[in-house]
């Protein structure tokens, strides 16, 4: 009988576990639909604001100190993470892609100095163990993410650059492909990388013919703060989404495996139970006849 206590112990156990499974994924799946249906609404307007300053590069002699390439000393590394867990290997693959670019940069000749912004407590933590990396800590920006908010980080991030605090300042997080795929993917925020043929004509990429008022540097220098804004609230927004969906995921899986393992605990409940009734018909039967002989 001990044999069919613990088992019914784990069967008690692992229903309570399904239960919980799957309320979270209940709950991840509502936050999933709002995030994905933000970031499908805000690609479109990154993505036009990203080809027209693209088609205006610095060979037509427009530039702006978001543009300024110069040797690299200082390096910011933006790396967005989760506040919360139970979402697969999501935080993992960042941390592991941010370890590997930060190793990278110290393996070089000239080492520059390595600095990290991180968004999510399981970066904040993770990265804190290593003495003065972390720059600072934004975790709170993910728990209620407003336009505002993380536009106010950019603009200090786009200050730091300017002022040549950092030369160079990239951004690594999962960009939101759907809920069963995230790609991990590392951008180079500053400098703005162009892409423009320029007037040099060394590349075959056609440039759309705008007709600029009141001119290119004037709107040029308009666009580039804008478009730095919002494509930093898109990342936030990509990596949001990725969160939700990755979380969503692995609840459904963790329900199908606690519903996989309860057919096999009450299964194995029922083997032990017919055993000990035949073991307890088996002994009534051996008493009785006993008594006869």
């Amino acid at each position: 009988m001990a044999n069919l206590k613990e088992v019914r112990t784990r069967i008690t156990s692992v229903s309570s576990t399904q239960q919980i499974t799957s309320a979270m994924k209940m709950v991840s799946a509502a936050k999933f639909r709002r995030a994905q249906n933000a970031i499908i609404g805000m690609r479109p307007y990154a993505a036009k604001l990203q080809e027209i300053i693209s088609d205006i590069d610095v060979e037509d002699g427009v530039t702006t100190p978001y543009h300024e390439t110069r040797q690299v000393k200082n390096v910011l590394l933006v790396v967005v993470t989760s506040n919360k867990g139970l979402c697969g290997a999501f935080n993992s693959n960042v941390i592991k892609q941010a370890s590997a670019r930060l190793n990278y940069y110290m393996s070089q000749s000239q080492a520059p100095t390595v600095k990290m912004i991180t968004l999510g407590k399981r970066g904040s933590e993770f990265f804190a163990k290593q003495q003065g990396l972390v720059a600072a800590q934004y975790d709170d920006l993910l728990d209620n993410p407003s336009f505002d908010s993380i536009v106010e980080l950019c603009e200090k991030i786009m200050a730091a650059f300017c002022d040549k605090t950092y030369d160079l300042v990239e951004v690594i997080y999962n960009q939101f492909k759907n809920s069963l795929t995230q790609i991990l993917s590392t951008e180079q925020m500053l400098p703005i990388i162009t892409t423009g043929t320029g007037q040099s004509g060394n590349t075959t990429e056609r440039r759309n013919d705008y007709i600029y008022e009141p001119g290119k540097e004037q709107i040029l220098r308009e666009m580039i703060p804008m478009t730095l804004r919002a494509n930093f609230y898109r990342v936030i927004l990509d990596s949001l989404a990725s969160e939700h969906g990755a979380r969503m995921t692995a609840m459904q899986k963790a329900t199908d495996n606690a519903t996989e393992l309860l057919k096999e605990l009450k299964l194995s409940y029922n083997k032990a139970r017919q055993a000990a009734i035949t073991n307890e018909i088996i002994e009534i039967v051996s008493g009785s006849e006993a008594l006869k002989g």
